[in-house]
C-alpha cells in the first residue's frame, strides 16, 4: 500500500469510527458533530461494529453482505452493537466514556472448496480470514480479530460451531464455509477522535 493509499484508508477509518461513536452518543442524548457526507460513504458496504471496555467485548453486530450505503450500515450496526446485542445489557450513558469503538469493513465473502473438515482447516489463514459457517439453519461468523484469542484453526472452528448452536465435534458433508478479509480501525488508532 502506497503512502497515499494508507492516508486515504486512515482518513476513511477515522470517518467510520466517528459515525459509529456519533450514532451511539446521540442515541444516549449526547451532542456529537456529524461527519461530512463524502461520496464514498454512499457506496454500499458491509461492516461490523465492535465495542470493548478495558479490552473486553461489550457488543458486536454487523453485516456479512453489503445491502445499504456504508454510512448507514455503520450507523445502524453501531446502534445494534450498543443496544441490541443479546449477549449484553443495553449500553448506558455513563459507560460511553469507557467504551471503545472498532469498525471492520468486510471484503466480499468467497465460498471455500474442501473435501472435509481437515482439508478446510488446512486452508484457513490465521489472523487473515474471517469465516462464515453454515449448516442448514445454523449460521455463525468470526471476524479475523478472533484469531487473537483462538490462534489454532481447530479451536477457532470448534468455537465457530458452538456459536452456531452446534457441538464442537460436529461435521457434515453439507457444511458450507466462506471466508472474507477486513480492513479495521479502532478509536485508539485516532487519539483525537475520542471525545
Amino acid at each position: 500500500m502506497s503512502r497515499k493509499e494508507h492516508e486515504t484508508a486512515a482518513s476513511r477509518g477515522k470517518a467510520l469510527i466517528h459515525i459509529a461513536r456519533g450514532a451511539i452518543a446521540q442515541a444516549l442524548g449526547e451532542a456529537y458533530p456529524s461527519v461530512p457526507q463524502d461520496e464514498w460513504l454512499s457506496e454500499w458496504g458491509a461492516t461490523f461494529v465492535t465495542l470493548t471496555q478495558a479490552g473486553e467485548l461489550r457488543g458486536c453486530i454487523g453485516s456479512l453482505q453489503a445491502h445499504r450505503p456504508l454510512a448507514e450500515d455503520v450507523h445502524q450496526n453501531a446502534l445494534a452493537a450498543a443496544f441490541r446485542d443479546p449477549r449484553f445489557a443495553p449500553l448506558c450513558r455513563h459507560e460511553l466514556g469507557m467504551t471503545e469503538c472498532e469498525v471492520s469493513l468486510l471484503s466480499a465473502a468467497e465460498r471455500m472448496k474442501f473435501s472435509g473438515e481437515h482439508d478446510a482447516l488446512s486452508q484457513l489463514r490465521p489472523g487473515v480470514d474471517g469465516v462464515i459457517f453454515e449448516y442448514g439453519p445454523y449460521r455463525s461468523t468470526f471476524l479475523p480479530q478472533v484469531w487473537e484469542q483462538l490462534p489454532h484453526p481447530r479451536h477457532f472452528m470448534a468455537h465457530l460451531k458452538r456459536k452456531a448452536g452446534l457441538h464442537d465435534g460436529f461435521w457434515a458433508e453439507e457444511v458450507q464455509l466462506s471466508r472474507y478479509t477486513v480492513n479495521k480501525w479502532r478509536e485508539a488508532d485516532f487519539p483525537k477522535a475520542n471525545h
